[in-house]
C-alpha cells in the first residue's frame, strides 16, 4: 500500500557492564522472523544511529546467521537474499512488517537485550536507549581483539576513518585509510580483519585472505578472521579447510559460535563424513536457541535422511520450516518432506501420515 515504506531511523547507545563503550565498533543487526541482518556500527564512544534496512550491502559478520555458499550437496541458498519477512529498499521500509523485528548488539560471549520494533513509526523518537552486553563464558575467543587497546593515535583514526568509508561503500578510500591503519600498528587485528572484509566488496579474494591471516598473526584468539577464512574456503569448495578453520573456533570458544559447528558441519557433510556432521549439526542445532540459523535443522535433516533415519529427518526439516517459513527454498523443502511422508507411510502402513 502507497505511504507505508518510508524512512525510520533509530539511534541509541552499546555499553559494557562496566559503563565503559566496548573497546571497539561492534554491529547492531535487525532480526526479523528469526534471521538476522547486519544494520550498522556503533564508534568510539558506543554510540549508534542508522535508517533501517538501508545497509542491505553490509557485509556480514560470519559469526552472525547468514552463511555463504555450501555447494551442491550444502543447505541451499542464503536465507538474506530475501528480506526475511520484512519489506526493504532503499528509501524506507515496510512499518507493518517491524511487527516481528528486534534489534540486537552482537557480540559473541555477550548477551544483549533485544530492542522490539514492533510498532515503531516514521515520526518516532529514534533513540531506543542503552543496550548492556552482559558476559555469558569465560571462553578465550571473542569477536573483538584485545590488541586493539594498544593501537597508537593516528592508526585508531585510520581505522575509524576505513570503517566510515565502508559503510558508506566508497571501498577505496576505505582500503586506503584501512592500509594506513595497518602500517602504522602491524599488530592492529581488527583493522587487519576489516581490509579482509574491503578487499572482499572488492572482488579481491586472495588479498581477503592474506588480510585475514595477518589479523590471525596479531591475535590468534580473534574469531572473526577463522569464520571469514572458512566462508572464503568454502566459496572455493575446499571443504577440508572448512572443517579444519572451525576446529579452531570451536577449541577458542565451544559456546558462542553456534555457525561455527554449522559450518564445520556443512563440510563434513560435504566429504561424506557424516558421523562428524552429524554432531556438528546437533551441537548448532543445541547451542542456537534464538534459532538464528534455521539451516541447521534443515543440514541434520539432509544428514539423518542419509542415514535412513527418516522420523528424524521429518523433525528436523520440519522444523527448519518452523523457524524460516518464508525460506526461498521453503516450496522445494516441503515436496521433499512430502517424500520422506510417502516413505515413512510405505514403512507403516497402519500409521496415519503426518500433516506437512
Amino acid at each position: 500500500m502507497p505511504g507505508y515504506e518510508r524512512p525510520i531511523y533509530v539511534s541509541g547507545k552499546v555499553l559494557m557492564p562496566d559503563g565503559t563503550p566496548p573497546p571497539e565498533a561492534i554491529v547492531i543487526e535487525m532480526v526479523c522472523q528469526g534471521y538476522n541482518r547486519p544494520q550498522g556500527y556503533t564508534d568510539s564512544k558506543g554510540r549508534f544511529s542508522f535508517q533501517l534496512g538501508a545497509n542491505q550491502t553490509m557485509i556480514a559478520d560470519a559469526s552472525s546467521s547468514s552463511g555463504g555458499p555450501f555447494g551442491a550437496r550444502g543447505p541451499g541458498s542464503d536465507p538474506w537474499t530475501s528480506t526475511s519477512g520484512a519489506s526493504m529498499n532503499r528509501t524506507g521500509i515496510d512499518e507493518r512488517a517491524l511487527s516481528s523485528c528486534e534489534l540486537r548488539a552482537v557480540l559473541p560471549g555477550y548477551r544483549s537485550e533485544p530492542v522490539p520494533l514492533a510498532g515503531r513509526r516514521v515520526m518516532d523518537n529514534p533513540d531506543v536507549g542503552t543496550i548492556i552486553l552482559r558476559p555469558l563464558s569465560n571462553a578465550e575467543g571473542s569477536t573483538i581483539s584485545m590488541t586493539s587497546l594498544m593501537a597508537p593515535k593516528d592508526a585508531k583514526k585510520a581505522f575509524d576513518k576505513g570503517r566510515q568509508a565502508a559503510q558508506k561503500k566508497k571501498w577505496e578510500e576505505a582500503r586506503a585509510q584501512l592500509e594506513k591503519a595497518v602500517a602504522l600498528y602491524p599488530k592492529y587485528a581488527s583493522a587487519w580483519y576489516e581490509l579482509g572484509t574491503v578487499y572482499e566488496q572488492n572482488q579481491q579474494p586472495a588479498e581477503a585472505r592474506k588480510a585475514y591471516e595477518q589479523s590471525l598473526a596479531a591475535d590468534a584468539k580473534f574469531v572473526s578472521p577463522y569464520l571469514r577464512l572458512a566462508l572464503l574456503a568454502a566459496a572455493e569448495r575446499k571443504w577440508q579447510e572448512v572443517a579444519d578453520t572451525t576446529e579452531r573456533v570451536v577449541k577458542l570458544n565451544p559456546v558462542d559460535f553456534p555457525n561455527a559447528f554449522f559450518f564445520n558441519a556443512v563440510a563434513n557433510y560435504n566429504m561424506q563424513k557424516m558421523d562428524a556432521a552429524e554432531r556438528s549439526a546437533r551441537e548448532a542445532v543445541k547451542l542456537d536457541t534464538g534459532h538464528r540459523i534455521p539451516r541447521a535443522h534443515h543440514l541434520l535433516g539432509l544428514i539423518l535422511a542419509d542415514k535412513r533415519d527418516l522420523a528424524g529427518a521429518r523433525q528436523y526439516i520440519s522444523n527448519y520450516l518452523k523457524f524460516a517459513p518464508g525460506a526461498p527454498d521453503a516450496e522445494a523443502v516441503r515436496q521433499s518432506l512430502a517424500r520422506i511422508d510417502q516413505e515413512l507411510a510405505a514403512q507403516n502402513p497402519a500409521v496415519p501420515a503426518p500433516r506437512p
